[in-house]
């Protein structure tokens, strides 16, 4: 008999309350440059992380860009094999992505580190970007730039799994709440938000 799969509900202000008291720690330790989103679970999550990072830094224009990714969800020319076992690039930074990130520090921002596949990729594919923009430059100006871009990785949730993607050594790394391997169901998800918030306070009051 299959296992029944645990679902745990999570509201827009579960997540807004997350961030909020992760974001001291995300400005006293790395305190971004930019923003990137993965879409589209990200999108929410950095727009309010850049509310709380303006009031507690001096970075008062702090943007966000955004990257489309899919692992799990169909998307026009996808495979059935591809689905679920590939990242699929729908959305990128444009073609001077790499100008964008030289010499920042960059928070990749998403909803859930579950497989780390997605993040690995980000991460992965930013930094070619960035490797990229730096022939542009001259050699001896090179290293300088390098060692001054960074990248750092929030998430809300943190599934604690085995992970199929490893991140660098040293990576700075912030999640808003480390949780099992459950099934999240995110607010934007819903087509019915009243019963969904409903159905989160009966989880929590019997959890």
């Amino acid at each position: 008999m299959a296992t029944e799969v645990k679902h745990f509900r999570v509201t827009y202000n579960d997540i807004h309350n997350l961030i909020r008291k992760s974001t001291p720690r995300v400005a006293a330790e790395f305190n971004p440059d930019l923003l990137v989103a993965i879409g589209g679970g990200g999108f929410f999550p950095a727009r309010v992380m850049r509310t709380f990072l303006r009031a507690q830094t001096e970075n008062k224009t702090l943007q966000i860009q955004a990257i489309g990714l899919s692992l799990y969800e169909p998307v026009p020319g996808a495979t059935v094999e591809q689905i679920g076992h590939e990242v699929i690039r729908t959305q990128w930074l444009g073609p001077d992505s790499g100008k964008l990130l030289v010499g920042k520090r960059t928070l990749i921002v998403d909803e859930v580190d579950d497989t780390r596949k997605t993040l690995g990729y980000a991460l992965s594919e930013l930094k070619k970007d960035v490797e990229a923009e730096l022939l542009s430059h001259p050699e001896e100006e090179r290293a300088a730039l390098r060692n001054a871009t960074q990248f750092g990785i929030f998430v809300v949730h943190n599934k604690l799994k085995p992970k199929l993607a490893e991140l660098p050594a040293g990576t700075p790394y912030f999640s808003g709440a480390d949780v099992g391997d459950l099934w999240l169901d995110y607010p934007w998800e819903m087509t019915d938000i009243e019963e969904h918030d409903r159905l989160a306070i009966v989880d929590a009051k019997s959890s």
